[in-house]
C-alpha cells in the first residue's frame, strides 16, 4: 500500500503511518501545485491532505489506484467530492477534535475586535502609550446579546462559553433543537433577521456552501446595531467582504474578527487597511493538541479504508 501526505505531519503518526505502508510525504512544507501533486499520487492507494489542498478532477486522474482522501479538517469545500464519488474514492473528514478550540478563538476574536487588543497592541509597540487616550473606547462583553448562526458542535460551544459571561444567547439554525436541550444550552431560537437586529455580537458557524455564500451582506449588515461586532470562524465565502469593509468604514457595525477570508490566504486591501477588524490566519484549529488529535484521526480513516473497513468520519 502506497501514501502520499501533503503537508508536515507530527513525528510519531508519521512513524505510525510507515509502519503500515510505504509513504510519500511533504515534510518540506512548500505546498505541491496540482502537477506536482499529481506526480506524488501515481500510484498511491490514499491521500492524506489539509483543506488547503485543491484535490480536483485533474488530481484525481493522475491517481488510479486512489481508494481515500483524508482531510484533515472538518470542512472539505477543497475536495471535488462529486468527482471523488464517480471514481469511487471514499471521502473522510475530522469532526467531533476540533469544536473546542475553533469555539476558543471565536471567543478569543469576540473579545479582541470588542476591546481593540490588536490596536492596543499596536500602540504599544509603536511606543504611543502615553498617546493610548486617543484609542477608542472598547465595548464590554458581559451581559450583552449574543447571536450564534450555525448551531452544530462548535456553535454549542461558543454558547458554553457564552454563558460564563452572563450573555443572552440566541441561535439560527436549519433545525431548531429541542426544548429540553435549548434549556440545558441556556439559548433561544430566533429567526435569521431577528438575530441580526438584536444582538451585540454575531457569530457565524455555518458551513461553507453554495446556499451560505454571502450570508452575510449589505443588506443584514444595514440590520446590525452600530455597536455590533461581527465574527467569522466558519469559511470566508459567508461574508462579503467588500460590503463587510464598507460597514466598518461606515460606520455601519462597529467592528470584526474574521479568520477565515473569500480568497484567502489573499485578504482584502480594504479590510487590511481598517483599524476595527482584527484579522487571523484561518488559526480556528491551530492548537498543538488540537491539531495532533485532527492528523490522528485522519490517519485513523485513511488506515481503516486500506484495510477494507468502513472509516470513522465518512464524508456523504
Amino acid at each position: 500500500m502506497k501514501i502520499t501526505i501533503t503537508r508536515p505531519i507530527f513525528p510519531d503518526i508519521l512513524r505510525m503511518l510507515r509502519e503500515k505502508a510505504e509513504v510519500t510525504d511533504n515534510q518540506a512544507g512548500a505546498a505541491w501545485d496540482t502537477t506536482a501533486l499529481g506526480a506524488r499520487l501515481h500510484g498511491a492507494d490514499a491521500l492524506l491532505a489539509t483543506p488547503i489542498d485543491p484535490i480536483d478532477a485533474t488530481v484525481l486522474a493522475a491517481a488510479p489506484r486512489l481508494k481515500v482522501v483524508a482531510n484533515i479538517g472538518v470542512g472539505y469545500d477543497n475536495i471535488d467530492t462529486v468527482a471523488c464519488k464517480a471514481r469511487g474514492v471514499i471521502v473522510t473528514n475530522t469532526p467531533g477534535v476540533v469544536d473546542d478550540a475553533t469555539a476558543d478563538l471565536a471567543f478569543s476574536l469576540m473579545l479582541a475586535a470588542a476591546r481593540r487588543v490588536a490596536e492596543g497592541d499596536r500602540f504599544v509597540r509603536e511606543r504611543r502609550w502615553n498617546e493610548s487616550t486617543q484609542l477608542p473606547f472598547g465595548l464590554d462583553v458581559h451581559h450583552k446579546a449574543l447571536g450564534i448562526i450555525g448551531f452544530g458542535r462548535i456553535g454549542k460551544a461558543i454558547a458554553r462559553r457564552a454563558r460564563g459571561f452572563d450573555m443572552t444567547i440566541t441561535y439560527n439554525n436549519r433545525r431548531r433543537l429541542a426544548a429540553e436541550e435549548e434549556q440545558g444550552l441556556g439559548v433561544t431560537y430566533a429567526d435569521f433577521d431577528t438575530l441580526l437586529v438584536n444582538s451585540d455580537f454575531v457569530v457565524l458557524q455555518v458551513p461553507g456552501t453554495q446556499d451560505t455564500r454571502h450570508l452575510i451582506g449589505g443588506r443584514e449588515l444595514e440590520k446590525m446595531k452600530p455597536t455590533a461586532v461581527l465574527v467569522n470562524t466558519a469559511r470566508g465565502g459567508v461574508v462579503d467582504e467588500e460590503a463587510l469593509a464598507a460597514a466598518l468604514a461606515g460606520g455601519t457595525i462597529a467592528a470584526a474578527g474574521l479568520d477565515v477570508f473569500e480568497g484567502e490566504p489573499a485578504v482584502s486591501e480594504s479590510l487590511l487597511a481598517l483599524p476595527n477588524v482584527v484579522l487571523a490566519p484561518h488559526i480556528g484549529t491551530a492548537t498543538l493538541e488540537t491539531r495532533h488529535a485532527m492528523v490522528m484521526v485522519a490517519a485513523r480513516n485513511l488506515l481503516a479504508v486500506l484495510a477494507g473497513d468502513s472509516p470513522l468520519n465518512p464524508v456523504d
